[in-house]
């Protein structure tokens, strides 16, 4: 009995740093979050005098009655549709590929999975580079490859591009291409190790029985790997909905605000605007739809465990 409880005193010893952390820096921050998007701290002299006069929701509808909120809102949307697919889509593939042992298999594997080696900072300068239009006389990046192979008819803006399709601008589509080049060898290594965990005796049989590649991945691999893939899209969303640092860098919120995101209008409203009140009404907002996407999750994941 004694054993048992300095059992659980060591347990407790050993996790309340955690805790503690957790409800200070995290849970702690949330509410004081909370609390600055229902008051008056718009404007640095109510923050440096420590005035809180209670507005209730106003902060919300200052922010939801803006049009560049709502064009962030948009573009985040895209940007995290396009990039599912797109990180879905090559990362599968890539894992299908490399799980037929190809020669040099490995070295392919870790080259796939290297740009996860790197922040989305670089990842955002890298990509600035290659989608700099440059100008008419003095093209850059791919614009001047275009040029050099005599496809200048090509050029264009990339994410300098005021032009769109409806509510779809065209300048999403270099930030997209960059965040998919960043995470599609993440989607790669879930599959892959997924389907290392499937007896080879099974697609075996299937073979033996006249099942096409086609036949074979959509009957049986894909099936057996719904749960690494709603994982995938979980995680790869998560990544959207937050995305801030490889837009900023790479873009920022672009002419007339076609590549803005809810983080970056968040970042500039909050620390050049000194609005934190409607800052923090962006950061809650951002947290709600992440929360959307993550708590079913988990639910769905503790039930399947009980």
């Amino acid at each position: 009995m004694k054993y048992k409880t300095k059992e659980k005193l060591i347990s407790v010893g050993l996790l309340s740093p955690t805790i503690i952390g957790l409800g200070i820096f995290v849970y702690g921050f949330i509410w004081r979050t909370i609390r600055i998007s229902t008051i008056d701290w718009n404007n640095i002299t109510n923050m440096l005098r420590g005035i809180e006069n209670f507005v209730g929701l106003d902060n919300f509808r200052n922010i939801f009655t803006s049009t560049r909120f709502i064009t962030g809102l948009w573009n985040n949307i895209f940007f995290l549709i396009f990039f599912i697919i797109g990180s879905l889509t090559i990362g599968i593939t890539l894992s299908v590929f490399l799980n037929d042992k190809p020669k040099g298999h490995f070295i392919f594997q870790n080259i796939y999975l290297f740009p996860m080696a790197i922040s989305f900072v670089v990842t955002g300068t890298v990509w600035r580079w290659i989608f700099a239009p440059g100008t008419e006389d003095f093209p850059r990046g791919i614009n001047l490859l275009l040029t050099n192979i005599g496809l200048e008819n090509l050029r264009w803006g990339w994410f300098t591009s005021t032009e769109g399709i409806g509510l779809f601008n065209f300048a999403l589509i270099a930030v997209i291409v960059a965040a998919i080049w960043q995470f599609s060898g993440y989607t790669m290594a879930m599959w892959l190790a997924g389907l290392r965990g499937i007896p080879e005796q099974l697609i075996e049989a299937a073979r033996i029985d006249g099942a096409s590649k086609w036949q074979i991945f959509s009957k049986i691999l894909f099936p057996m790997q719904k749960a690494i893939t709603l994982s995938a899209v979980i995680l790869l969303a998560h990544i959207a909905l937050k995305a801030f640092d490889l837009v900023y860098v790479m873009t920022g919120s672009g002419p007339r605000n076609v590549t803005d995101i809810p983080a970056v209008f968040m970042f500039e409203t909050t620390f050049r605007s000194n609005r934190y009140s409607d800052g923090a009404a962006i950061a809650l907002v951002l947290l709600v739809l992440v929360g959307v996407l993550i708590i079913p999750y988990l639910v769905h994941s503790f039930r399947e465990d009980s």
